[in-house]
């Protein structure tokens, strides 16, 4: 990793975990495969942003379970962003690699290992709405096959929200900072 650690793909260890190294990969990783409007990638580091923007709107959120909304993606720092075909295609040993990455990730930030049930079908339908305005605002999805793909949003929870495309590095630094200010309001709670 950029900050010096070895990271064992096979057997990660929340010792290895650096926010710098997931925040830099999630800049760097395009959603879509890159194939989307605009004029940088709509990386994972601002699909991550979004997700815990629209759990708020979904209902009250913790600290602990907005940084576990931030964070739904991290282990993509490492593993990038494969589309789901492709995920199936692979076997379930990509799943596996994904879990082992996540509990690591989980443990390192002072979260549950596993993520509970509940929040995690929380975090999921915020993905999906989040998945739903990018097909549209960027993906060039008409709204039917949105619709058909993620489900139809419920206009509130999309009402105001815009997509931001911009360079890796001001991805990065937004990144870096909803992490701090989430991690201190964990804390906080002690």
């Amino acid at each position: 990793m950029l900050s010096g650690r070895r990271l064992d793909l096979l057997d990660p260890t929340p010792l290895d975990i650096e926010i710098e190294d997931i925040a830099h990969g999630l800049a760097f990783v395009a959603r879509w495969n890159g194939q989307t409007r605009g004029d940088w990638p709509y990386s994972v580091a601002e699909h991550s942003l979004l997700v815990d923007d629209i759990l708020c709107r979904l209902g009250p959120a913790t600290a602990p379970e907005r940084l576990a909304a931030l964070l739904h993606d991290a282990p993509e720092y490492v593993i990038g962003d494969m589309i789901s075909p492709v995920k199936a295609a692979v076997g379930p040993g990509y799943g596996k690699l994904d879990d082992r990455l996540q509990e690591a990730i989980h443990i390192r930030f002072g979260l549950p290992a596993r993520t509970s049930p509940p929040l995690k079908r929380r975090i999921k339908k915020a993905d999906r709405i989040s998945a739903w305005l990018e097909a549209v605002h960027i993906a060039g999805f008409e709204i039917h096959e949105a619709n058909r793909f993620f489900g139809s949003p419920d206009p509130a929870a999309i009402e105001g929200l815009s997509l931001t495309l911009r360079p890796p590095a001001e991805a990065r630094a937004a990144y870096l900072d909803r992490h701090a200010a989430l991690l201190a309001a964990c804390d906080a709670r002690g």
